[in-house]
């Protein structure tokens, strides 16, 4: 007897969900099992993307080489990551100061990554300074100091590591940007404030690095649908974007005012 033509949709569309689900389940194995052993970098690990990223590779076998700019807090994440892993499966993480303010110390913060493990196979440059505020209020101080912490900090260091990644022929280095790269806001001359209401959990975000590197992608854009859409107005019709954003702007102004 067969199914009715009223079963059979339920059934494939139960049948599709059991094996998307299964693909995903066999995909981030693999992703684990590929990070196993490699010299992973994660800066602004103590940040929630760091983290989970920290987490996410420790758990995979991957040689961790935490950085931040407060030693407490690293250690703190050394603890979270060590006290409940299997020391015969997990390295112990290394843990490095790095602060991208302070250049004239990158010299030797790259020579202290490096000598870790000798090699560097993925670097995930995670840091960034956030700010908000009229582009005529910031400081030209601010700016370099945003520049340092978001650019030539990053920069120096994977430049840093790239000999040793050029010399094996093998390594990955992962910049997490926000939307905001590609797509200018009122308020925001250097950096986005705070994150948005529709951004992405750092758990996704973390599990979508991972992904990316053992699939060797270029680029990923994580992003809600409405962020998605400015992009596209942004390319087809610019002068729309521009006067919606333009409203808003004077929108906040008025508000302030009536305040």
């Amino acid at each position: 007897m067969s199914l009715s033509s009223a079963m059979v949709l339920p059934l494939l569309i139960v049948v599709a969900a059991g094996v998307y689900y299964i693909y995903n389940e066999v995909m981030q194995f693999m992703s684990k099992s590929l990070v196993q052993n490699k010299v992973v970098v994660i800066t602004d690990a103590m940040s929630g993307v760091g983290t989970e990223c920290a987490h996410l590779f420790h758990k995979g076998g991957a040689r961790l080489i935490l950085c931040g700019t407060s030693w407490d807090k690293l250690e703190s994440l050394y603890d979270s990551l060590t006290n409940d892993a299997d020391p015969r499966e997990t390295f112990a993480p290394k843990l490095v100061i790095v602060d991208f303010s302070d250049m004239p110390s990158m010299e030797e913060v790259v020579a202290e990554v490096v000598e870790c493990y000798g090699c560097v196979d993925v670097l995930i440059c995670n840091s960034s300074m956030k700010l908000k505020a009229p582009v005529q209020s910031v400081t030209l101080e601010v700016d370099r100091n945003i520049m340092d912490i978001n650019y030539f900090g990053p920069s120096t260091l994977a430049k840093g590591v790239l000999p040793t990644m050029i010399s094996r022929r093998s390594g990955h280095i992962v910049l997490v940007n926000s939307i905001q790269g590609r797509l200018a806001i009122p308020f925001r001359s250097s950096f986005i404030a705070k994150q948005m209401t529709h951004g992405v959990r750092p758990s996704v975000l973390a599990d979508e690095i991972m992904q990316t590197v053992n699939r060797k992608r270029t680029e990923v854009m994580l992003a809600h649908p409405i962020p998605r859409v400015a992009l596209y107005l942004r390319s087809l019709i610019p002068s729309f974007l521009f006067a919606v954003l333009g409203a808003g702007v004077k929108d906040s102004v008025l508000a302030e005012q009536m305040q």
